[in-house]
């Protein structure tokens, strides 16, 4: 299985750090934060993975990263030519997942949990995708999905509710088959212009093939000075108690 971690975008909520550096270099912990997705991938067993940014930033990734030597992964780059949405940036994956199962990490999403059995459970699906969730305290900051657990169901994704039916946020942690790239292709731009993956998901959920499970551990995207910050001090708190 391979991964995918797109680290684009603009990193507005983040100005004006985000003026001289793509927001998945500043420092989370003692590392720039895109270490910690390609960590997790690799703790997975995932070690050939695709990053996905800007062509501004490109250079910058290849200076940190190289081929991924380093950090006992083998990287691969690809541009995103504009910022249209994640299901955008997803759709670029394409011809390097030729065909398998893939894991797919927003960047900025930095969280506790072990991937591995999340994973496993995938392997098992013999169709669809699968997603985490994870209870937050701002649900109209995000994706937020409304359950029937009584049927272990997902019945809807709503992008960024102003009246949110839940709490559940989806995270930044999708696991998707071949097929999700025929998904985009059938997407229109939403009202922000973009592409979004929630609108993969919820072509998934109609033909009822969206699984899912809850993150157990903290998760934070960090994709905002109080939520950076935050993501440092739970990360350095979990060393300290290594």
């Amino acid at each position: 299985m391979k991964g995918v971690i797109l680290a684009g975008g603009t990193g507005k909520r983040l100005r004006p750090l985000t003026r001289i550096i793509n927001k998945h270099l500043l420092p989370v912990g003692p590392y720039p934060m895109i270490y910690w997705p390609i960590q997790k991938l690799r703790e997975a067993g995932i070690d050939d993975i695709l990053i996905i940014t800007n062509q501004h930033d490109l250079g910058s990734f290849i200076s940190l990263l190289g081929l991924g030597e380093e950090l006992g992964v083998r990287l691969t780059y690809k541009i995103q030519p504009a910022a249209g949405g994640i299901a955008e940036a997803l759709g670029i994956a394409s011809t390097f997942v030729k065909g398998e199962k893939f894991v797919a990490l927003l960047g900025d999403n930095i969280f506790q949990d072990s991937l591995v059995p999340y994973i496993q459970a995938f392997e098992q699906q013999s169709e669809g995708a699968r997603i985490l969730l994870k209870r937050v305290s701002d649900p109209h900051r995000f994706g937020i999905a409304t359950l029937d657990l009584a049927h272990n169901r997902i019945l809807d994704i709503m992008e960024k509710p102003k009246n949110p039916s839940s709490d559940y946020c989806v995270t930044g942690i999708y696991m998707y088959g071949p097929e999700v790239f025929e998904y985009i292709m059938l997407l229109e731009p939403s009202n922000r212009g973009e592409f979004e993956i929630t609108d993969v998901n919820n072509l998934y959920i109609k033909t009822n093939s969206l699984q899912f499970d809850f993150l157990k551990g903290w998760w934070i995207d960090a994709g905002t000075p109080e939520s950076l910050h935050q993501s440092n001090q739970f990360v350095f708190r979990d060393l300290c108690n290594d």
